[in-house]
């Protein structure tokens, strides 16, 4: 008996683990393949739209956020949409007039100032521990100093920054009036294009696709509305802390860190970059004390405001927020990362109601 079951027991030791066998629908192989080519003629198409298509998607996301406001206000003051729009559009036109306003007197000022500042603020570091040395024996100082002196005679050489500039300034401007020309349009004849699209929509479909676009606007909309909250939450950290710590050009800094704060994931630390560095301008320990607060206030952004306030909004986790806004920004730049999250939050709502 016990040679028996020494025996057994060899078996058992021979005996070959098991496999672990994944087996796969040849179905699932052809969505997967279908999913990668979907993804490279999107990646395509967006790559090569002209800026008219870039225009008309930003449009057509705004105006989605912005007709329940235009749909109530035209309710309420029995008006024709057209009005409403008008009304938005003078409060938004209001509002940005105003911040200009507050913005650019002191902004021009301490530009000024800034100017004559750079030299003593690039003399002190000198000062610094370890590299303080070392930048006071290549003549740093010194170089910065005659950088500045001698940059109105090389701009005043060299016209080709200034070409630039105005070129960019140029299609920046052209390219919001036609995001505002179009938003406009879509928001006065959004019902009109609706109607039209659901009579092409045969009678047994029309419901499920009613639902379906119910559900991408609404996603959308509180989707700009969140972003919008946190872009402002953003500025409002940089324009406090900016004061206490008499950053320069604060004002203007803070909202250049709000329009980058709306790309997700990766826009607030890349708006965030010319407000450290001038932040060194001032002293060394001012740019090392706004580094830190602008990482830390980061990092309670992206693991607490944002997933609150926008993850929430679109239905999407952080790192599938974090894949969209990349495959976003490969694909069509800022622009493309300012779409991507909305639209594939847009694009989970249709399919979880075409699974209802």
């Amino acid at each position: 008996m016990p040679a028996k079951g020494v025996a057994t027991a060899r078996r058992t030791a021979a005996r070959k683990p098991d496999r672990l066998v994944v087996d796969l629908e040849v179905w699932t192989l052809v969505k997967l393949a279908a999913t990668f080519l979907a993804f490279g003629v999107v990646v395509t198409v967006v790559g090569s739209a002209p800026r008219t298509v870039t225009a008309l998607g930003i449009a057509a996301i705004l105006s989605v956020a912005l007709d329940p406001l235009v749909t109530r206000l035209s309710s309420q003051l029995k008006s024709p949409r057209g009005v409403a729009v008008a009304i938005v559009g003078l409060a938004a036109a209001l509002a940005a007039s105003l911040a200009a306003a507050l913005i650019a007197p002191p902004t021009i000022h301490q530009a000024n100032n800034l100017k004559d500042d750079v030299p003593d603020v690039v003399q002190s570091m000198t000062e610094l521990p370890i590299i303080g040395t070392r930048l006071d024996d290549a003549g740093v100082p010194d170089k910065a100093r005659k950088w500045i002196e001698d940059l109105p005679d090389r701009l005043a050489g060299d016209t080709t920054p200034i070409r630039n500039a105005g070129r960019t300034a140029f299609h920046g401007v052209t390219a919001l009036l036609l995001v505002l020309l179009f938003t406009a349009g879509l928001l006065i004849d959004g019902p009109f294009l609706v109607g039209h699209v659901q009579r092409a929509i045969p009678k047994r479909h029309r419901a499920a696709v009613k639902r379906a676009a119910i559900a991408a606007r609404d996603v959308v909309g509180r989707y700009v509305a969140g972003s919008l909250t946190v872009a402002g939450i953003a500025g409002v950290f940089t324009l406090v802390v900016g004061l206490i710590l008499r950053v320069p050009l604060a004002p203007l800094l803070a909202v250049w860190v709000s329009l980058w704060d709306l790309v997700p994931q990766v826009g607030g630390a890349a708006g965030g970059i010319p407000f450290v560095l001038l932040a060194f301008t001032v002293s060394p320990l001012t740019g090392v004390i706004c580094a830190v607060l602008f990482v830390l206030y980061l990092q309670i952004e992206n693991n607490v405001i944002q997933p609150l306030l926008v993850g929430r909004a679109v239905s999407l986790s952080p790192p599938a927020t974090m894949a969209a806004a990349l495959i976003g920004v490969s694909a069509g730049g800022v622009v493309g990362a300012l779409l991507a999250v909305p639209l594939t939050g847009a694009a989970k709502a249709i399919y979880l109601e075409r699974r209802k």
